[in-house]
């Protein structure tokens, strides 16, 4: 039996290719100073987000966890990234936002939810809600209107999206002991995002790092059975010192975003051989709701 999660990865170029015609009035404007703020796995699209639009030339954007977004500091606009538009920390810091006299826009699955009335722009991407409260598909296609608005042509990235859906998963994908995924620029909160899917989905021992970071003390557990995980292109040399452990570096000529696929599929493969529901993952709910 298929799971939700299942569905929902499979989903993901489909997903992408919709997100082409959603307005987009509401995103920040080239020249804005913006703060991207999100938890979980928003955070980590808005980190990546946060980089590609400096790249673009779009103006100086931050990224922040909710929780700790400094307020103090001038923005033009405050983006919050929130699936379930109920989440206590991003509530909060809308709050805040209007109570400053700051600009804010949500990007959101479900128009019916409280961020809806703080937010004073709102951009609903229901087609890319989920069930399962592990976050996949509304992750990714947040992060492709994003791109898109920034005036990216993702035609080949979603091609790339089903070549992850289509190809087999090696061996040792499914059995190494350990993951570490490394990143740089904006590929870093892909990193992230793919330690924590594979930490959420099936218990995995992973963890994330800037790939520059890697030989600066994290590379001490890399051995045998153990992955290291390239979303990007590897630096210089980093191969070779991998190897030297006995370890293995996975590097993909896929876009990163579509790589987080293929994560995404190794994390769902895994839960079923560890005989976990990667729909609903231990300790976790679909929103962080805490008391007032």
């Amino acid at each position: 039996m298929t799971t939700h999660t299942e569905a929902e990865i499979a989903s993901q170029p489909d997903c992408w290719r919709t997100a082409a015609s959603v307005p987009v009035q509401a995103l920040p404007a080239p020249g804005e100073r913006v703060a991207v703020v999100g938890c979980g796995t928003s955070w980590f699209v808005a980190q990546s987000y946060a980089v590609l639009r400096e790249r673009a030339g779009h103006g100086e954007t931050d990224a922040f966890a909710a929780s700790e977004a400094p307020l103090g500091r001038p923005y033009d606009r405050v983006v919050a990234l929130t699936r379930s538009g109920t989440t206590t920390e991003v509530l909060d810091l809308l709050r805040r936002a209007k109570e400053s006299g700051t600009r804010t826009t949500a990007v959101t699955a479900d128009a019916d939810t409280p961020v809806t009335g703080l937010a004073d722009e709102t951009i609903v991407l229901g087609f890319a809600d989920e069930q399962s409260v592990v976050q996949t598909r509304f992750a990714t296609t947040q992060l492709a209107l994003l791109r898109m608005h920034l005036g990216e042509d993702l035609t080949s990235v979603i091609a790339d999206g089903e070549r992850a859906l289509a190809e087999p998963l090696p061996e040792a994908l499914l059995t190494a002991e350990q993951f570490s995924f490394l990143g740089t620029g904006w590929t870093y909160g892909i990193a992230q995002e793919a330690a924590l899917k594979m930490r959420e989905a099936c218990r995995a021992w992973t963890e994330a790092y800037l790939a520059m970071e890697y030989r600066h003390g994290p590379i001490a557990i890399a051995e045998p059975g153990r992955i290291t995980w390239m979303l990007g292109t590897a630096p210089s040399g980093l191969r070779d010192q991998v190897e030297a452990t006995g370890g293995t570096l996975l590097e993909s000529a896929l876009d990163p975003m579509a790589e987080l696929v293929r994560v995404q599929r190794v994390a769902v493969a895994r839960a079923h051989a560890a005989g976990l529901d990667p729909d609903r993952p231990m300790h976790l709910t679909r929103s962080v709701i805490l008391p007032a």
